[in-house]
This record gives C-alpha cells, sequence and structure tokens, in this order.
C-alpha cells in the first residue's frame, strides 16, 4: 500500500497534555526552505475554528496515517515495561540471589557501620601519626638550632674543606656546560650507592643526606661552604629518627640560604630544561617560615619605565606572587600620576592559584606612560590594606613598590597613613640600570620596617623577591617558643616523586650573638620539614566495609580536600600546591556549604541530606540520600568527616571456618572452571602483602592462585576481612550459575550475556566468551554500573559510551551490547543492605527489532497490522519508521535504543547530537534537567603560540620620527633601547626560543586547566505527556513517557521534514574554560568561608629595623661603555658570568 506523502506539522500553541489524535492528513508539500514569499508565517491552527481541531479522516480512497494517540502510546510503554521487567526476573536472578544470601546465612554475619565512633577512631589513628611525625620534627629543629649555635664561622673554608653528596652532581656531570664543569668542581663530593625502596617511589641510600643547592646560588661562596659545614650534624638525627619510627619519609632541612639537606640521600630529579627548584619558594617553607600576609604590590609605570626595566618589573611582580601562599591575600596595582588595579580586582584576593594566574596575565598588559607619582601608588596601598569589609589575612601588613627611581619620599602620606605605629611595612626595588638617586628608596623601607633590594638584571629576580620572608621572620624568632609551632599545608606534589603529600613544617631560628650584652639574633636559618604521604593517611581508613558509595574525606581551613575519592590531579606541578575545594570536589548545595563550614570551625556534627552525586564516569547525575558525620583532627587543622548511604550502615563480614568449604569455593576461581560456571574477574585489591599487582586482571588472577597456593586465607600477611569476603561471594555467584543461568538459553532473549557482581569484589560474566568483550572495570567499586545500581531502584540501563568524536560503534558479530542491571537488596531482619548488583547484557541489533515490534500495532507478532485501501489508522514504530520516530533515552539523555536503522550505530551518544531540535524540546518541557559543574583537575593540551620568533618579546620599537628627533637620543628611551640590543645579544634566549630547551619544556606537555562539565537527569515530569515542537509550518508533535521501574525516557516524534527550524544545540561533553573556569572576578565578590592559621606574630617591640637594605647605584664606566660598544659592533656576545648574590652573602650566621 503505498503511503501519501507526509505533510508538514502546523504549530500548537503550547504543550498539551492530554490524548489528542492527530488530524489525518491530505498530501500537503513542506514550504520552500527559503521561507514564505512574502510576510511572516501565521500558526495555521490559531486560524480554524475548534471544532476543526479534533480527528479529521482523509477523502474516501485515500490512505492516511494519523500521529499514535496517547493511550496507544501508553500501551507500547506498558508492553515494554513487561518485557524489561521480564527477562530480569528470569534471567537477573534477584529474587534467586536473595535465596542464596538467606541459604548461606550460617557462613556470614551482618556488621554495623556506626558513624560516629567509626570517625572518630580513624581521627585518632590520622592523630596519632601525625603526632610521630611531629616528636620528630620538634628533635630535628631543636638539634638544628644548637648545631648552627655551636658552630664557628670560618671565613677561609673551602671547597675541599666539605665532604657532602651533590643531589645533582650525576646530573652536572652529565652536562658539559654545568657550573662545575665549567669551573672544575673542588667538592669533596660523594659517589654513593642507592638502593631501590617502594616506600619513596625511589632509590635511597640511608646512610647518608642529600644536599641540593639552587643553580643561581654559588656552591663555593663562604656563607654556602658554612652552611654544609654545620647541617652535616643533622645527619645523625635524621638517622636516629628513622630508627625511631621507619615509617618516615623524606625529612628535609630548608635554609634561608637556599641550601636543601634532605634524608635519605637520593639523586635529585634534574628537569630537561634548567633547573628552578629552590626550596624557599616551595609552599611548606613559605608557610612555615612567615605567618599570613596581605601584601599590596604597585608598580611604577611612568614614561621613564620602559623597554627593560618594564618587563623585569613584570617578571618581578610574577616571581613575587610566587612566594604567596593561600593563607595570604593580595592586590597588585600600577601607578603613574594615578594608580589603578592591573586587572578586575578592585580588593585584596586570597593568593591562590587561580587568583594569581589573573594578575600573571593583567601584569604583562602594563604599559609605560606619564610622569611618577608615589604619592598616588602608596594612597592607593594603604587604602586597600585598611579595607575591613572583605576577607583578608589580617596579620602581616605590608606594601611592595617596583620603581626605576625617583626622588620624592611622600613623607606625609606614611605620617598620615602609618606613623607612628609603623603596621605597615614597605619594601622598595629599584628595577633596573640607572643613574637615580636611590636614596629616597632606601629611606621609606628604613622608616616603615622593610627592606630595600635592587634588581638591576634578570638574574637578581628569584632571589631579591624572596628575601623579604627574612624580613617578617623577625617577629616570630623574637617570639621564641611561642613561634615554635607545627603546621600542616596543604596537599602539595613531592619534588623527589612521592607523590602527593602534607608535610609538617617547624621553623628554625638563629640562637646565637654577636657578642655579650648584644641583642638576640632575628634571623630564622630555615624551616624543618616531614612530608606524609596521602597514601599513608588513607591506609587509615576504612575501605571496602563502606561499600561502593560510601567514603572518608578531610579538608582543612581553607575548605581544601586532604583526603576525598575525588580528588585526582590529571597534572601536577610541583612549584604549585594542590587546591581542591570540597564544594568543588562535590556537587555543591547549601547542606555541604552549612557541613563545609562547621568543619572548618573544628566542629562535630551529623546530618542526613538529600544531594545530588555525579557518577564515576562524569556522565550522569543522580539524586540520592547521604548521612554526613565529622570531627576534627587534634592538634591540626584538618577536620575529618564519613559519608555513607543509608542501604551501607550494614555490611557482610564472611564466616568461613570450614576449609573445606575454603577450598571447594577457591576451586571456582580456577580458569578450568570458567568454560561451566562462567568467567570471574576479580577486584586487584591488596588481599596479601606478596600479592603482585598487575593492571591486567589475568595475570593479576594467576598471582592471586600462586599466592593462594602458598598461603591460607587466615595467614597474618593477608587481609583476611578481604580474602574470605572473596571466597564466600566466588560461592554464592557459583550457585546462581547452577541455580539460573546454566540452564537458560540466552539467545531466545538475545542476551549477549548475564553477569553479577558483589562487594566482596568479584565479578561473574556467563557465559565465559561472553568476557572477551567486557569492558568494566574488575573492582566494582570503581564500576559505574555498580555504583548507580545501588543508587537507583528499578534497572539501570548503560549503553556503550560513545565520545562525538570517535566512529559510530562497528555493529559486527552482535558484540555490541547494552548493559541492565538492578541492586540485590537483602533484608535480614530489620537490617537491609545491598551486597550486590545482577544484570545483562542486551544483543543491540537484537533488542532495537524487539523494540519496534513492542512498539507497534502487531496483534500477532508474525503479522504486522496493515492499513486497507480505504482504512484509517495510526503510526506506529515499526510499519511508519519512514515517518516516525521512536526511541529510548536513558536518564542522562544518552540514546539506548531506536526504531531507525541508520541510528543503531549512534547508541551510547547524547541524543542532542543524533536530534538537536527533539532533545531541546525535552529539555524545555522539563523532562530533563541540566547541571553545570566545573572540573578544576583536568589536563589540557597546550595552546600552538602565535608567531613565535616573529619580534623580540616586548621590545620597544622607536619610529622614524624618534631618530629624527635629537631629543629622543638623549630620553630614557634611546638608554632602554640600547639595553635591549645589548641584553638580546648576551641573553639570546629572550629573543628567540632555543630549539633545544623548547623540546621538553613545560608548555609541550600537558597542563592543568578548567573543563566545564554538563549533565542532564530527569525533571520532575513524571507522566505521560504530549507537546508540540512549534516551528511554523515545520513543526513536529511528540510523545514521552518515562518507563516504570527503569531509567528510560520513551519517546515518540514525527521525523523532521525541513531544515529551517534548526535551533541551538544541547552540549554534555566537556568544554575547556580559556578562562580558567567562573569568572574570577565574580567570584571574589562572594569569597567562600575559610579561616586562616590561628596564630600570627607579625611584630615583637625589640625587633632591630636597623638592617634595611643598603645599595648603591650603578654610574656606567666608560671602559666598560666602550668595551660594550666595541662588542656590539663586532657581533662577539661575552658569556654570561654567574650571578653572585649580594644580600645572601651577608648573611654571616
Amino acid at each position: 500500500m503505498a503511503v501519501p506523502a507526509r505533510t508538514c506539522g502546523a504549530s500548537w500553541p503550547g504543550p498539551v497534555r492530554t490524548a489528542r489524535p492527530w488530524p489525518g492528513r491530505g498530501p500537503r508539500p513542506c514550504p520552500d526552505p527559503r521561507g514564505p514569499a512574502s510576510g511572516p508565517a501565521r500558526p495555521l491552527l490559531l486560524l480554524l475554528p475548534p471544532l476543526l481541531l479534533l480527528p479529521l479522516l482523509t477523502a474516501p480512497g485515500a490512505s492516511a496515517y494519523s500521529f499514535p494517540q496517547q493511550h496507544t502510546m501508553q500501551h507500547w510503554a506498558r508492553r515494554l515495561e513487561q518485557e524489561i521487567d521480564g527477562v530480569m526476573r528470569i534471567f537477573g536472578g534477584v529474587q534467586q540471589l536473595r535465596e542464596i544470601y538467606k541459604d548461606n546465612r550460617n557462613l556470614f554475619d551482618v556488621q554495623e557501620n556506626e558513624p560516629q565512633k567509626l570517625v572518630e577512631k580513624v581521627a585518632g589513628d590520622i592523630e596519632s601519626l601525625l603526632d610521630r611525625k611531629v616528636q620528630a620534627l620538634k628533635r630535628l629543629a631543636d638539634a638544628a638550632e644548637n648545631f648552627q649555635k655551636a658552630h664557628r664561622w670560618q671565613d677561609n673554608i673551602k671547597e675541599e674543606d666539605i665532604m657532602y653528596y651533590d643531589a645533582k652532581a650525576d646530573a652536572e656531570l652529565d652536562d658539559p656546560e654545568s657550573e662545575d664543569m665549567e669551573r672544575g668542581s673542588k667538592t669533596s663530593a660523594l659517589r654513593l650507592d642507592f638502593i631501590e625502596e617502594p616506600n619513596f617511589k625511589n632509590k635511597v641510600n640511608y646512610s647518608y643526606t642529600a644536599v641540593q643547592i639552587p643553580t643561581d646560588i654559588y656552591k663555593g661562596s663562604t656563607v654556602i661552604l658554612n652552611e654544609l659545614n654545620w647541617t652535616e650534624a643533622l645527619e645523625n638525627v635524621f638517622i636516629e629518627n628513622r630508627r625511631q619510627d621507619p615509617t618516615l619519609l623524606w625529612q628535609v632541612f630548608g635554609s634561608a640560604t637556599g641550601v636543601t639537606r634532605y634524608y635519605p640521600a637520593t639523586p635529585w630529579r634534574a628537569p630537561k630544561k634548567i633547573d628552578l627548584y629552590d626550596v624557599r619558594r616551595r609552599p611548606w617553607y613559605i608557610q612555615g617560615a612567615s605567618s599570613p600576609k596581605d601584601m599590596v604590590i604597585i608598580v611604577d609605570v611612568s614614561g621613564s619605565v620602559s623597554g627593560l626595566t618594564l618587563k623585569l618589573m613584570k617578571t618581578s611582580v610574577c616571581e613575587m606572587l610566587d612566594t604567596l601562599s593561600d593563607d595570604d591575600y593580595v592586590n597588585v596595582a600600577s601607578f603613574n600620576e594615578k594608580a589603578q588595579p592591573v586587572s578586575c580586582f578592585t580588593h585584596l584576593v586570597q593568593a591562590n592559584v587561580r587568583n594569581k594566574k589573573v594578575f600573571k596575565e593583567a601584569v604583562q598588559g602594563m604599559v609605560a606612560k606619564g610622569t611618577t607619582g608615589y604619592k598616588a601608588g602608596f594612597e592607593y596601598a594603604f587604602d586597600q590594606l585598611q579595607n575591613s569589609n572583605i576577607t583578608r589575612a589580617n596579620c602581616n601588613k605590608m606594601i611592595m613598590m617596583f620603581t626605576d627611581g625617583g626622588e620624592d619620599r611622600v613623607q606625609d602620606v606614611f605620617e598620615k597613613y602609618n606613623w607612628p605605629n609603623r603596621t605597615v611595612r614597605v619594601f622598595t626595588f629599584s628595577v633596573g640600570q640607572h643613574n637615580y638617586d636611590v636614596t629616597p628608596l632606601q629611606w621609606m623601607a628604613c622608616t616603615n620596617k622593610g627592606y630595600y633590594f635592587e634588581i638591576p638584571s634578570i638574574g637578581a629576580i628569584r632571589i631579591n623577591t624572596q628575601e623579604y620572608l627574612d624580613v617578617l621572620g623577625r617577629p616570630m624568632v623574637l617570639a621564641g617558643k611561642d613561634a615554635k609551632q607545627v603546621q600542616w599545608t596543604n596537599v602539595y606534589e613531592d619534588a623527589l616523586g612521592l607523590g602527593l603529600v602534607v608535610t609538617g613544617t617547624l621553623p628554625v631560628f638563629n640562637l646565637t650573638q654577636d657578642g655579650p650584652g648584644e641583642k638576640k639574633n632575628q634571623l630564622i636559618l630555615g624551616v624543618m620539614g616531614i612530608d606524609v604521604a596521602l597514601n599513608d593517611i588513607k591506609r587509615l581508613t576504612p575501605n571496602y566495609t563502606l561499600g561502593a558509595n560510601g567514603y572518608v574525606f578531610a579538608i582543612d581551613l581553607n575548605g581544601y580536600v586532604l583526603l576525598h575519592p575525588n580528588l585526582k590531579p590529571q597534572t601536577t606541578n610541583f612549584r604549585e600546591p594542590v587546591t581542591l575545594d570540597f564544594l568543588d570536589a562535590e556537587l555543591e548545595d547549601e547542606n555541604k556549604e552549612e557541613i563545609r563550614r562547621s568543619m572548618i570551625d573544628g566542629d562535630k556534627g551529623h546530618k542526613q541530606i538529600r544531594t545530588l552525586v555525579k557518577s564515576l564516569d562524569e556522565r550522569y547525575i543522580d539524586e540520592v540520600i547521604r548521612n554526613y558525620t565529622w570531627v576534627p583532627i587534634r592538634s591540626t587543622n584538618y577536620s575529618l568527616g564519613l559519608v555513607l548511604p543509608p542501604y551501607s550502615t550494614y555490611y557482610l563480614q564472611a564466616n568461613l571456618s570450614d576449609q573445606i568449604l575454603q577450598v571447594k569455593y577457591f576451586e571456582f576461581l580456577l580458569p578450568s572452571s570458567f568454560e561451566s560456571e562462567g568467567h570471574v574477574f576479580i577486584a586487584p585489591r591488596e588481599y596479601c602483602k606478596d600479592l603482585n599487582a598487575s593492571d591486567n586482571n589475568t595475570e593479576f588472577l594467576k598471582n592471586f592462585i600462586e599466592l593462594m597456593e602458598k598461603v591460607t586465607p587466615d595467614s597474618k600477611q593477608c587481609n583476611n576481612f578481604l580474602l574470605h569476603n572473596l571466597i564466600l561471594d566466588t560461592g554464592i555467584t557459583q550457585q546462581l550459575v547452577e541455580r539460573v543461568w546454566r540452564d537458560q538459553d540466552l539467545n531466545t532473549y538475545s542476551l549477549l550475556a548475564v553477569f553479577a557482581a558483589t562487594d566482596g569484589g568479584i565479578t561473574r560474566v556467563f557465559p565465559n566468551k561472553a568476557a572477551e568483550d567486557w569492558t568494566e572495570n574488575p573492582e566494582p567499586f570503581n564500576a559505574s554500573f555498580y555504583r548507580r545500581s545501588l543508587d537507583n531502584r528499578g534497572y539501570i540501563f548503560k549503553p556503550p559510551h560513545q565520545d562525538s568524536l570517535l566512529r559510530p560503534l562497528e555493529l559486527e558479530n552482535d558484540t555490541v551490547g547494552v548493559l541492565v542491571s538492578t541492586a540485590v537488596e537483602l533484608s535480614l531482619g530489620r537490617r537491609t543492605l545491598r551486597p550486590a548488583v545482577v544484570g545483562v547484557k542486551l544483543d543491540l541489533e537484537a533488542w532495537a527489532e524487539k523494540f519496534k515490534v513492542l512498539a507497534s500495532n502487531r496483534t500477532h507478532q508474525d503479522q504486522p497490522q496493515k492499513c486497507g485501501p480505504s482504512s484509517h489508522c495510526e503510526m506506529d514504530c515499526e510499519v511508519n519508521n519512514e515517518d516516525l520516530l521512536c526511541v529510548l533515552i536513558d536518564d542522562g539523555g544518552f540514546l539506548v535504543l531506536s526504531n531507525q536503522n541508520h541510528q543503531w550505530d549512534q547508541v551510547g551518544r547524547f541524543f542532542s547530537e543524533v536530534d538537536a531540535n527533539l532533545m531541546l524540546a525535552l529539555y524545555n518541557n522539563s523532562f530533563y534537567t541540566r547541571k553545570e559543574s566545573y572540573d578544576y583537575q583536568a589536563a589540557c593540551a597546550p595552546q600552538p603560540p602565535g608567531n613565535l620568533g616573529a619580534a623580540p618579546r616586548g621590545v620597544f620599537v622607536p619610529t622614524i620620527a624618534d631618530f629624527l628627533n635629537l631629543a629622543w637620543w638623549t630620553s630614557a628611551a634611546a638608554w632602554s633601547l640600547f639595553q635591549q640590543l645589548l641584553y638580546g645579544l648576551i641573553y639570546h634566549s629572550w629573543f628567540q626560543a632555543d630549539p633545544a630547551e623548547a623540546e621538553g619544556s613545560p608548555e609541550t606537555r600537558e597542563s592543568s586547566c578548567v573543563m566545564k562539565q554538563t549533565q542532564y537527569y530527569f525533571g520532575s515530569v513524571n507522566a505521560s505527556y504530549n507537546a508540540i515542537i512549534d516551528c511554523g509550518n515545520c513543526s513536529r508533535l511528540f510523545h514521552a513517557q518515562r518507563l516504570t521501574n527503569t531509567n528510560l525516557l520513551f519517546v515518540v516524534a514525527e521525523k523532521p521534514l525541513c531544515s529551517q527550524c534548526e535551533v541551538g544545540r544541547l552540549l554534555q561533553k566537556e568544554t575547556h574554560c580559556p578562562a580558567d573556569g567562573p569568572e574570577q572576578c565574580e567570584l571574589v565578590q562572594r569569597p567562600r568561608y575559610r579561616r586562616g592559621p590561628h596564630i600570627c606574630f607579625d611584630y615583637n617591640a625589640t625587633e632591630d629595623t636597623s638592617d634595611c637594605g643598603r645599595g648603591a647605584s650603578f654610574p656606567p664606566s666608560l671602559g666598560v661603555l666602550v668595551s660594550l660598544q666595541l662588542l656590539l659592533l663586532l657581533g662577539l656576545p661575552p658569556r654570561p658570568q654567574p650571578q653572585i648574590h649580594s644580600f645572601a652573602a651577608s648573611r654571616r650566621l
């Protein structure tokens, strides 16, 4: 029978919630895609009398189909529900597995998770672990102060007098351009042998310490040699600490001179480029060396600051920002005649990674113009520091001014804002080489308890932008024992490869006096640190008794997570801490904000909340109930929380005392049993200490079987709980095979496999051959289908994951399947738990055909209903698949089944990629709700650079008019250009990238970035629903209905005939946020609650501020200028000499 040409739908004024037959169609062609000849299209149905909205019949002799009525589609939905439920009842074996558990009730006990007791026990264990590290820290700090006090300074000390292991020696021997190779090393360097140590993930030597000295510090200076001399005595203390506590990891002394001595010795992990590691810039050192800071950086951008000087200032500001931690607050402003912030931040903001990135990018946009106005700059800075209406550190207050020089001392400003109390320290930085009188800059620093520094060249930037920490450390040193308090850091990446760690820090003070009756020394010697690996803390937390969706987490005073299952940074930068806020680790809501605040305040608490959780594969959102319980970890800045779903209140503990039964069940783990009993995947857990791990589950199972042939499940070297539960679940799932699966013909219902997964770590897939195509995680707790089935009632469909950028599914050999799973809920007395998940794997092609039959008007399976020559009947998903689109979409908006053959290879894709128009209509009609969040731990490929080498970076280019102007040649601009040319020859890398260095540089690797994530989940609509996609003459009628007891939405719609109704496409895939997530300028206006450290040392009445920096200007030498001019003419650039820092040389220890 010929089907008449489909007509275009008419617009419909709003959704229709009642059943309505679609009018019969005569052959009416679609409008021209280009639109009507004249005038806007008018909604046709709005012009018809109400009576014409009744069902219309076609003219006699013309056959026609109408859109299915609502009761028809509800009938199809019931048939689909019944088919799914029938298959799951027959093959899933939920009821049978319940009976198996009850039949084996004597083989296990039901234990209870008591949240308050659990969280208090874990908090106590963590406290004990950290307390052992604190005792070791105190022994080290006391010993260091005594060793240094007893040390006699040697002016004539030589390199060959010192014996130590240089951690970078091996790398430098391989580098012919290294400092030692150039001069010929005179140091009596030790050569050590090393052993592999798994706890350190490195090779170590327990008999010695290692020394690391920054690249830009001369190893042979008197200061460094004396430092090496007295710190050698720490070696015995390090060794004794390890004897008392063998679990200690890195013990480190970071000196204020830049020397790092650590134990045990291990070679330094040299980067491919220049090694820029300096202990004084590490997060743990910064936190231990001073109290929190409120800092305002002001930068002179007057016209005299141009070219190289401006570039030096920009780099200096960026380096200064790197000396700040999350406990500090900062703002950056530029000034000439007036001052203004360089970024969108109008007040002090937390110095976290994202805010500092905004500053660094903004600083690059500074342009020099106008005249110098110190008054404007300082008034702006003092106003910023006096603003009490914002969150800030409320401890050390300071102003850092970068300038090329000036005459004004702005004494009136200091008298107004800072004198006589001098609560704000002023640090001044003279940048560039010039003839200006620096006395005013020195005076500003000295009269405001600060320090004056000179940055004549790029080599002086790193050192001189961190020396201010010595000044801030003075009140801490003078406070003595009151300041000797251990602080614990944020999470960060260990520079020696240990992974994520936290560090306990303790400052080390200089206790010497220059002579009898002299004032107490106020220099900080450095910071002592001891690392604790996060994995060691995790081992103290219960894992498998909390179930797949229960977990422990911990946060610090900033709200950053120390422990959390979602703390998984994709890339780590050892120069930056890992700062993931609790509200970013989970999906934020008001309840979690309240919990976070209570934890930061150090309170105890318990709260049951309804919240949203993201699935493990980050494709789905589930609304769940969770119980949060939290307590503070005493003697630390941390707070510990426990999260449990209600169904994890109880768990099973196997009691397999019968060794014969142990052996019987164990045999079902042997590959020889797989053909008859189905393939078994075992979770790769730490069952025994000697069990070799492997990413290949077959290899891991082999290792497990070999070990079990040597030891028993009750062995002391094994985790008896894990082993007993694994063997019990092996036997229980085998009984499911015996009672249900083995006697069923899977092909009858078009099933590729049946499976069961358990809390005990067993995943059994039947038949054995189906394991070849099994792609789910062998650890049930890390399998998305497992965790979602526990959190949702009914049958959870999971189509194969498809990325929109990848090629479609290959439907060959019936290997593509759709998982359907459901949790097994067990009631034992009044205790309810969910110890397992069972399911089936549907054959995609066969079930797509079955779907068409179930959603059709067939009265007999082999006999499709046909309309007669003069009859009028409803369309269905089988006969009319050319006109009618029928799909099953899951709760995340992903296509599961379709009646369109050409869409079968798109199963698993977000439905907007299949039919954007229809998906948008489902969203607009509240079938779906959208949740947007940000992933702050993502990794992104580097952005391609634009026109590398096209021109020197930041170079001032004079115009022809400038060259013709005699006055220009006497200006600062001409001198700046001369500097640029000179430095361009000497420091060639400033003007063009060195290919050898660029290779393997951080810019060529993946870097951390922020990704915007969007997930969809079912909205409030839960009933059958008819609606129109209103698009003029191209409108489409559709029907949508949730399938009971599943996560599916059944949608029937007219196929689109016209393309002119294309609308915006809903996106689900992750998208890169070029601005690093939500607008930072908006976020800082509503900062999250936090608390700073409980102590502050920013003032001491006995502080001696007379040492405030003394420098000299750099008058040009005629001989030097002539020599440089000759070099310029000859084009022979001199080899740069190592920079020797005068400030460090002045530190007599």
